[in-house]
């Protein structure tokens, strides 16, 4: 953005949170003018970077069979909302229907212990009436190509994304659908003025009456709920394209997503052509860095162990030298609640989004904008009466300690 305009909403950030809002906006009020302002680049940052699971059921990361700690079949419900939302934006817009894949997903587990979280979630699974499948070792190696895991459990509701895909198809959509997308536009404050807000941005200003703000962990930087959120990286790497003989060696099925047992394991991926390329991914490590990035040592680390946790499921690839390995911000609350409300008279938030950013940053996106054009549904009336963050512990005891804990977890998880 590079003249000073005016807009009837100006949503900050474009990803998963601020694309949701935009095209929610649109729907409730067709004539609006909205104005997406974005930092970086569309895609380019934790919205193109996860894993790409967009997941139906309860998926507590802070428990360890995933089941949740509320109303689980109300989350159902929501989750569930989010994948329609997603599913009619595929449609509407026209984005790949390889980026919005309904392949389901598969919990892995690589020990008895492991096997044991997954029965446990398997009968939590059963008393809210969900199907789910049990995959024995023979069943896990025909998928992946992998022996190293005993048992699998799938469940048929997760969407694979190609998350880079759906979030630039989004935003192609709502372009042409009349919203304004501004790339390499952060925004540094805004003010009162009046009875508006004033945006500001390095080279221009924005007068709006609404300001929707979907910037996740960064919300601490416009003052809100210091202290009370938890910025941490996960880590990925993702191998080069696979070649005939790669693919010979490994077998298994060309597409599936393994989420560990235990919430602190390894996450899989096994993509295609029509998804980037016969690739696999890893993810596991993370690391609390309050307002910080990852340093090179912090993400040469990871991608040792990443390399090594690739290694241990395929020994016929191991040694195979990764093409990519990055980092993706997430930001959670002790108490696992977001922070989707109206902060101000005509400021609203759609953030905090606990390691769940697909579905729950559809979910308070759809909220935040809901709550700015004045309407009310399930989604916002869930969203907006949660409780606030709980407070933090003081630095540094609150880095130190968190990392402690985080490395013990990965070591405690680390076959799975």
């Amino acid at each position: 953005m590079t003249e000073d305009t005016t807009a009837d909403f100006v949503v900050v950030g474009a990803g998963f949170s601020g694309l949701s809002a935009a095209r929610r906006l649109l729907q409730l009020a067709p004539k609006a003018r909205v104005l997406v302002l974005e930092a970086g680049q569309v895609a380019e940052g934790s919205a193109g970077r996860n894993s790409g699971f967009m997941i139906d059921l309860p998926h507590d990361l802070a428990s360890d069979d995933y089941a949740g700690s509320g109303d689980d079949r109300k989350m159902i419900a929501l989750n569930r909302q989010a994948i329609a939302f997603a599913s009619a934006a595929v449609e509407e817009y026209q984005i790949n229907p390889n980026y919005f894949d309904r392949a389901g997903k598969v919990n892995g587990a690589a020990s008895l212990t492991a096997a044991r979280h997954n029965e446990s979630y398997a009968a939590h699974l059963a008393s809210l009436g969900e199907v789910s499948e049990m995959l024995d070792a023979q069943a896990m190696r025909e998928m992946t190509g992998s022996a190293h895991y005993v048992s699998g459990l799938y469940t048929p509701g997760t969407v694979m994304l190609q998350p880079a895909g759906y979030i630039r198809g989004l935003a192609a959509g709502l372009s042409r659908a009349g919203a304004r997308i501004c790339e390499g536009t952060p925004v540094s404050g805004f003010a009162r003025r009046g009875a508006d807000w004033v945006v500001s941005t390095p080279r221009a200003q924005v007068t709006t009456s609404r300001v929707i703000l979907t910037v996740n962990g960064h919300l601490e930087s416009f003052g809100v709920e210091r202290g009370r959120l938890m910025q941490l990286f996960l880590y990925a790497v993702m191998t080069p394209e696979l070649g005939t003989e790669a693919l010979g060696k490994l077998g298994g099925a060309p597409r599936w997503g393994i989420t560990p047992s235990d919430p602190m394991g390894t996450t899989l991926r096994r993509i295609d052509t029509g998804q980037g390329g016969n690739r696999i991914v890893t993810r596991t490590c993370a690391t609390l860095l309050p307002n910080a990035r990852p340093s090179a040592r912090e993400l040469a680390r990871a991608a040792r162990v990443m390399q090594r946790k690739f290694d241990q499921r395929f020994p016929q690839l191991a040694g195979m030298k990764m093409e990519h390995a990055w980092a993706g911000h997430l930001c959670l609350s002790l108490n696992g609640v977001s922070v989707t409300r109206q902060l101000e008279d005509g400021v609203y938030s759609a953030c905090v989004q606990n390691g769940l950013g697909t579905a729950r940053g559809t979910l308070t996106g759809i909220a935040a904008a809901e709550l700015a054009a004045g309407e009310t549904s399930e989604i916002s009336q869930h969203f907006s009466t949660e409780g606030r963050p709980k407070p933090l512990p003081p630095q540094p005891f609150q880095q130190i300690g968190a990392n402690a804990l985080l490395r013990w977890k990965e070591w405690r998880a680390r076959a799975e």
